[in-house]
């Protein structure tokens, strides 16, 4: 099995891991007896192996898979997101401006544009500030739409894992400060394109109306309003022309009540907005490139005598998979090189080796654990590209011979079963030989009843 650890960031790795972690606390140890050789083989310090390990393991169960299709599921969410906030935009644009058929109220359209967003800015900083956490409504969304699209039924364990690794750098809320604050951004520059474009189109008057309030209360707060998008450019009506816009539209300050509702959009909506999205995607980057292996969780402290061990030790302890796991393609063909064969528990009655060329590599007949270790070792540091294993089919197919039969696959490019015949005087049960051939196709291995000494040798029969 061929891991690519370039496709996968930093993070994703991470996550993998914090995913196995998880798995293995709620529901048991995996059957990891290969997984850990390998780290073993590969080296490097603990955080290294157990991320190896976890890797492999990963790979094996279709985690990886279910992870590329989650981010898949992640992109399509966003993006439906995105539409929706184009949309809002739009409304609320239409809802401020109107028509064109009446003056619109300057301070009504305001509330339009900046009300809602204001509340809701005010209840994501409470969140942050006081809480130190906020799961935003449309954090939430986005997170159960990357599950729903994911279509990938192993995608379920991925997101909590997720949830609990930024969790350790309290990088949830800077993660969701991002898509908020960037969602309302996308929607309230919408908003202000098509105000620009209803103001270059259309003719618009503009008033303010009260019936409890006085003018003056109009003109300190236009003025106030005002005094911030002044600095950057945009104008600012005077009291006079104030004060005379409430008793109806003025021609000659429709210019000026325009630019001055675009600037306090811009000031007080859009770039508060923009500003925390910096902000949040500053710290996530921050926080994610500090993210690290916490070796103190539970789960990691029981690796370190398998994976680092003081002392090897030999055998499987591990319980019964409940289906054997298939063999992939196996090793790729640039790193593998020569042809291997080898015998699993034959009995003395049959003459081994036969004869081989000398391009054919004869690794014994293996009957022990230290035998099986040691060829296991070998095959993982030199993989060969062809390799085949003979099999007594007189024996039944159990689970540690099939078990073996796959590890010792995944070590090669090419592997065949080679079906010994029968010693002379004697046949094959039948039944028995029909279990190792059903055996064989769950592992996906082709097999041959007689010497497969040619396809050795040569590559092909």
């Amino acid at each position: 099995m061929v891991i690519d650890v370039t496709a996968l960031t930093p993070l994703d790795t991470l996550w993998l891991t914090e995913t196995i972690r998880l798995r293995e606390e709620q529901a048991g140890a995996l059957e990891d007896q290969e997984a850990n050789r390998r780290a073993r083989a590969e080296g490097g310090d603990l955080r290294t192996r157990i991320t190896r390990r976890a890797l492999w393991l990963a790979e094996r169960d279709g985690l990886t898979g279910a992870l590329r299709h989650w981010k898949q599921g992640a992109r399509l969410a966003l993006l439906a997101l995105l539409v929706v906030a184009l949309v809002s935009g739009a409304g609320l644009a239409l809802a401020a401006m109107g028509d064109g058929q009446h003056p619109v109220n300057v301070f009504w359209a305001l509330g339009s544009l900046l009300g809602l967003n204001l509340i809701l800015l005010l209840g994501w900083l409470a969140g942050l500030l006081l809480a130190g956490e906020h799961g935003a409504i449309l954090g939430r969304l986005w997170l159960w739409l990357s599950d729903k699209l994911a279509r990938d039924a192993r995608a379920a364990q991925l997101a909590p894992a997720l949830l609990v690794l930024l969790q350790r750098q309290r990088l949830n809320r800077w993660a969701l400060g991002l898509l908020v604050n960037s969602l309302w951004t996308v929607a309230l520059l919408c908003a202000l394109a098509l105000m620009l474009l209803l103001m270059a189109t259309r003719r618009y008057g503009f008033v303010w109306e009260t019936t409890i309030l006085g003018s003056d209360t109009f003109v300190h707060l236009t003025q106030a309003l005002g005094a911030l998008p002044a600095l950057l450019g945009f104008g600012v009506p005077d009291e006079s022309l104030i004060r005379a816009s409430g008793d109806g539209s003025i021609e000659a300050a429709r210019q000026l009540w325009a630019t001055w509702l675009v600037g306090v959009l811009l000031v007080y909506g859009i770039l508060p907005r923009l500003l925390l999205a910096l902000l949040c995607l500053w710290r996530w980057r921050r926080g994610r490139d500090q993210l690290a292996l916490d070796l103190n969780l539970p789960g990691y402290g029981t690796l370190r005598e398998r994976l680092m061990p003081s002392s090897e030790r030999l055998g499987v302890n591990d319980p019964a998979p409940a289906a054997l796991h298939q063999v992939p393609s196996g090793v790729s063909a640039q790193y593998s090189d020569g042809a291997v064969l080898v015998a699993i528990e034959l009995d003395e009655q049959r003459s081994w080796p036969p004869a081989l060329p000398k391009t054919i590599a004869d690794a014994g007949i293996l009957d022990s654990r230290e035998s099986r270790k040691k060829l296991l070792d070998q095959l993982t540091r030199f993989p060969p590209a062809r390799l085949a294993i003979a099999c007594d089919p007189r024996r039944s197919p159990d689970r540690g011979s099939l078990a073996l039969i796959a590890e010792l696959a995944r070590c090669a490019t090419a592997t065949r079963v080679w079906l010994l015949p029968a010693p002379a005087g004697q046949a094959l049960d039948s039944a028995r030989l029909s279990d190792w051939h059903e055996a064989l196709q769950q592992l996906q291995l082709p097999w041959a009843d007689s010497a497969p000494l040619s396809w050795l040798e040569k590559g092909h029969d």
